[in-house]
């Protein structure tokens, strides 16, 4: 990726946005505690995939004639003192492939001219309030105004554009996922009774760090599977848990990676772990094999959820007609969320955007429990790369509370269900590219099925 890509990236853009001008705003630093002490810096995705350049405080401008600016902060002398010789913003400019720049602070009359030429500014919508506060500022309006001025032409063009990847792309991801691999080697590895969660957390970040990449999103690594975003690291592991790692580092160029694994702390499944992760494994490999340019991604959902529903009943979990059990939702008690998302230069690619990424035009998200958690429904495409993630969990607290509410007696074994208040969850996970006949599994492959997870944990 060099100045050519970004530079056809926002040409693509600016045909599809051809009416007023557009401003693609970067991220600023956020600070910890005080203001020089601040979070590791992440740059907007939607910058990165336009301009390309991982530095705070700067903002593109697309004009309404085709021109474009770059603005960037003002250079310091006192800036090579505290970070040595560095790039400045004619140096980001022509990596990004701009001839004009401007210095952040010119940024908001600029604006302020084209508007009052009766030109309309496009933006997309913020999800940091310092991105409220700095477009209020740019825009002249009170930053509570913000979003209500959000361009949905913009929105559509940026979730048609991104949504489908380049070789290059899928190349980065990639990239990430062999990072991703080689940590995920290392925590089986190290995995054994007796280790505490964070020691292992260290171990998945420090492979991230040694190959100098930050994680696409805190990871989650817990003997506690069925808490689905849980990221406390306190607990020490015991003989015949359940591990469960959902982690991904991101590339150089900062595209994401996604896997999850979970597997037997003491290196062996017992049998009804390994008949639960059987199932779940069916899901997986069921909606895998049915993915394609003539599925929805609604439809590889439905089939996780049969193929679970089939599984349950099989081993005395859940009982009458499958296909029943799922139109009502009865599975979700199971399997509460949704197969799987976008992924690209996000982790949850463009869902700083909204619902356009992975629903159609006039398509709403289904109010039933577990499918309206459901991140994407849409047909998909060639290019498309998609998560797929199905679980099975077992919540005590949520089937203690179906349970009470008589829901869905004809379809759960309630009974059966006291073997297994203790079992946690089991999820895996893996990064999947659409292609014109079907789909392929990104990456060089980590261990997943029983036989070879029991040969490298804890080895």
């Amino acid at each position: 990726m060099n100045a050519v890509t970004y530079t056809e990236r926002r040409r693509v853009l600016r045909e599809k946005v051809s009416d007023g001008a557009i401003l693609i705003l970067g991220n600023a630093e956020a600070p910890r505690n005080y203001a020089d002490n601040v979070y590791p810096f992440r740059q907007d995705s939607n910058f990165l995939y336009y301009v390309g350049v991982s530095e705070a405080g700067m903002a593109a401008l697309l004009l309404p004639d085709g021109g474009e600016v770059l603005f960037g902060r003002t250079e310091h002398p006192d800036d090579l003192v505290w970070f040595g010789p560095h790039a400045i913003l004619a140096d980001h400019a022509g990596a990004a492939g701009f001839t004009n720049t401007a210095f952040m602070e010119t940024l908001p009359e600029k604006v302020r001219q084209l508007q009052a030429g009766g030109v309309t500014i496009h933006y997309l919508p913020p999800y940091r309030g310092d991105r409220s506060l700095e477009l209020g500022r740019i825009l002249h309006i009170d930053p509570r105004e913000v979003a209500q001025g959000v361009s949905v032409g913009l929105v559509k063009a940026v979730v048609a554009q991104r949504s489908v990847k380049s070789d290059a792309e899928v190349e980065e991801i990639e990239d990430a996922l062999a990072v991703t691999a080689e940590a995920y080697r290392a925590v089986m590895a190290a995995t054994r009774p007796g280790r505490v969660e964070s020691e292992l957390v260290s171990g998945l970040q420090g492979v991230a760090l040694a190959h100098d990449r930050q994680q696409s999103f805190n990871p989650i690594v817990s003997v506690r599977g069925e808490v689905l975003h849980n990221t406390s690291y306190a607990n020490t592991l015991a003989d015949g848990d359940l591990l469960l790692v959902d982690s991904g580092a991101e590339s150089r160029r900062w595209y994401a990676s996604d896997i999850t694994r979970t597997f037997p702390v003491s290196g062996s499944f017992t049998p009804q772990q390994r008949e639960v992760y059987e199932i779940v494994l069916a899901m997986q490999t069921a909606a895998i094999e049915a993915a394609s340019p003539e599925k929805t991604n609604r439809e590889l959902h439905l089939l996780a959820a049969l193929t679970a529903t089939q599984g349950l009943i099989d081993i005395g979990l859940m009982k009458g007609d499958p296909e029943a059990a799922v139109r009502a939702g009865a599975h979700a008690l199971f399997f509460p969320h949704g197969l799987g998302h976008m992924m690209g230069q996000d982790v949850h690619d463009m869902e700083d955007l909204g619902d356009a990424v992975g629903y159609e035009d006039g398509e709403k998200r289904s109010e039933q429990f577990g499918l309206g958690f459901l991140r994407m429904a849409r047909k998909l495409k060639p290019g498309f790369v998609i998560t797929i993630e199905p679980g099975i969990y077992f919540v005590p607290a949520l089937i203690d509370g179906w349970r009470s509410e008589g829901r869905f007696v004809d379809f759960i074994c309630y009974d059966r269900l006291n073997d297994y208040r203790s079992f946690g969850g089991i999820r895996i996970e893996d990064d999947v590219l659409i292609t014109d006949s079907g789909a392929r599994v990104l990456g060089s492959g980590i261990p997943k099925t029983v036989e070879d997870l029991e040969a490298v944990v804890g080895v």
